[in-house]
């Protein structure tokens, strides 16, 4: 499974660096030769997408390493961490497109109408980034990795920012040519709204916000059907990035010896990381079958 996530996200990283320096390069000249503020900022956008693409490889890396005594449940959340950083990168670009573009809506002497090479440039655009950020997003999902799946959603957003700009060429050569900035603005808010919806996911990844309820009734299944192991309870779930770690209590019976109910702890254990990849740490604590007690008591009583 390591080395698998390994190629996987060293493919999407590569794909993604290389589609994104060859549309920079062309949107930022196109841009600048054909007179659309747009198409520049979208360059600016593109160009972001290589440094998060390369932030999110690095977090990738990074969340590979194995444990170590500093970090006995391995180094997973540095793709969550990678994902915050993206977020930080794409306030600044946003910001900056948000200024410039405010700043040609107020003075409207800075707008150049587009020449038809930017439409062009935009369809190039949404051809480009469709692909990519599917590929991107459905190999992140594939090796469970918050950072990729969240630079392949960075990616997305220029698919709407490439059909905005060609409208906007339309548009502006409609007689209109104020609509140029103004979808230079919208970029910027696409950009602030992606950074929003990247920083919560990976909030709530490093804060261990509970997992949907199929998660939990997966767990609780594949623990309830291990021999001798009943009414799975009390199941917490951690995220480390693309991996979890689960405490949970299963009832025995109270006449077992301790020798026993060892053995049917671990298979407990055991049975949960093998039926469930992305869960490689688990803990069962065994009680007496018929107990009841409020868990968050500190004894038992």
């Amino acid at each position: 499974m390591d080395e698998f996530r390994q190629k996987g996200g060293k493919k999407a990283a590569t794909i993604a660096i290389t589609a994104n320096c060859f549309l920079t390069a062309l949107n930022i000249i196109v841009g600048t030769l054909c007179g659309s503020y747009a198409l520049v900022s979208e360059g600016a956008h593109t160009l972001s997408d290589v440094v998060t693409s390369i932030i999110a490889y690095v977090g990738f890396y990074i969340g590979q390493k194995p444990a170590d005594e500093e970090h006995p449940i391995g180094h997973g959340r540095a793709e969550a961490i990678s994902g915050l950083i993206i977020v930080i990168f794409l306030a600044i670009v946003g910001w900056e497109i948000f200024q410039g573009s405010i700043e040609r809506i107020l003075n409207p002497s800075l707008i150049t109408v587009p020449e038809t090479p930017v439409a062009l440039m935009a369809v190039l655009g949404i051809i480009i980034n469709l692909s990519v950020s599917r590929y991107i997003i459905r190999i992140g999902k594939e090796i469970k990795s918050p950072a990729i799946v969240a630079d392949g959603k960075h990616q997305r957003t220029d698919i709407f920012s490439s059909i905005a700009i060609l409208i906007g060429v339309v548009v502006s050569n409609l007689g209109f040519p104020i609509l140029d900035p103004i979808i230079a603005l919208v970029i910027g808010l696409l950009i602030f709204k992606t950074g929003w919806d990247i920083g919560k996911e990976n909030i709530n990844n490093i804060m261990g916000k509970v997992p949907s309820k199929e998660f939990i009734d997966r767990i609780k299944r594949v623990a309830d059907n291990t021999p001798n192991a009943q009414n799975a309870h009390n199941i917490k779930v951690d995220y480390f990035g693309s991996y979890a770690t689960v405490t949970l209590h299963v009832q025995l019976d109270g006449n077992l010896t301790l020798d026993e109910s060892h053995k049917i702890v671990h298979t407990v254990q055991d049975n949960i990381t093998n039926e469930i990849p992305e869960i490689k740490y688990v803990m069962v604590h065994a009680c007496p079958l018929g107990l009841s007690y409020d868990h968050d008591q500190k004894i038992d009583n």
